[in-house]
């Protein structure tokens, strides 16, 4: 089995189209046709479905995707390491990022790191949590951060920062009545929440505060980002959540933030990596460091 069957077989999932996966190739077709006729004949098994209808991924075909994409992640990583140490420095760690666990605290702790080891690469990649997860198994990622502790066997969530949960009001609400909010009084308001594609963990931890409410939450919207979310609270269409640390950077007219009556509204944010393994003494240094409450 070659590399160039494997990157023919990648490009082919991605297209299902022969003659679009051949031109992003620079091959004709044919040969792209052969080199996936081979691959199959080597693996004794069918990757693709062809008829009039047009391509499709098989069943193994996409068991055998997803194996072949983390190879290529793992090679690209051997990459990496490789241009590291060529320019000096001595390897990487490669840090996943999800639930949109981002903080003026984070950045403050990754300049400390490239301040005392600049001779460490630090590559930091912002994901789903379940790719996180499957990242941390495979060895894609070092070390990962997120918003739940509930991350399945083998892998360890170690609490680093807890921070208040605060909610967001358009400037003209009834809710404003409140100098802290009470959770009971959300009740039957319009809510934009984060999509759970898009942040799963936190929006677990956040359903498990508001799901003590009797009555069915009034999800509204679902949104990717914290800057949406707070576009549609201007607009009024409903009562939207995020984490105090996240007051400076959301400083708009037609928003205005409330505290929850409730100090158990909080939102933690875990250290994720895997329950058995061999860390790197740079790995090791690093966590050392963010346990350090001088790095708060």
């Amino acid at each position: 089995m070659e590399l160039r069957h494997l990157r023919c077989f990648i490009v082919l999932a991605e297209e299902l189209h022969f003659t679009r996966a051949a031109e992003r190739l620079h091959i004709e077709q044919p040969p792209l046709s052969r080199a996936i006729k081979e691959l199959e004949d080597e693996l004794g098994a069918v990757l693709f479905d062809r008829d009039r209808r047009g391509t499709r991924l098989t069943a193994a075909g996409a068991v055998f995707l997803q194996d072949t994409r983390r190879l290529f992640t793992v090679l690209e990583q051997a990459r990496e390491n490789v241009k590291a140490v060529a320019a000096g420095l001595r390897g990487s760690l490669r840090i996943a990022v999800s639930d949109g666990a981002l903080d003026p605290r984070l950045s403050a702790f990754l300049a400390r790191c490239r301040a005392e080891e600049p001779e460490i690469e630090i590559r930091m990649s912002e994901v789903p949590l379940a790719e996180q997860l499957r990242g941390l198994r495979s060895g894609d990622f070092c070390i990962g951060f997120a918003h739940t502790a509930d991350v399945g066997d083998g892998i360890v969530a170690e609490p680093i920062w807890q921070d208040p949960l605060v909610v967001a009001l358009p400037a003209r609400h009834a809710l404003l009545v409140h100098k802290e909010v009470p959770l009971h009084e959300l009740r039957g308001h319009p809510l934009v929440l984060c999509d759970p594609q898009v942040c799963e963990g936190y929006c677990r931890e956040l359903a498990r505060l508001l799901q003590t409410q009797e009555h069915k939450l009034n999800v509204v919207e679902e949104v990717s980002s914290l800057d949406m979310m707070l576009t549609l609270v201007g607009a009024g269409y409903g009562v939207g959540f995020m984490t105090a640390t996240k007051i400076p950077v959301s400083q708009r007219p037609d928003v205005v933030i409330r505290p929850l009556a409730l100090d158990t509204a909080v939102i933690t944010t875990y250290l994720l990596r895997l329950e058995s393994s061999n860390s790197s003494a740079s790995l090791v240094r690093f966590i050392d460091r963010l346990r350090d409450p001088s790095s708060d």
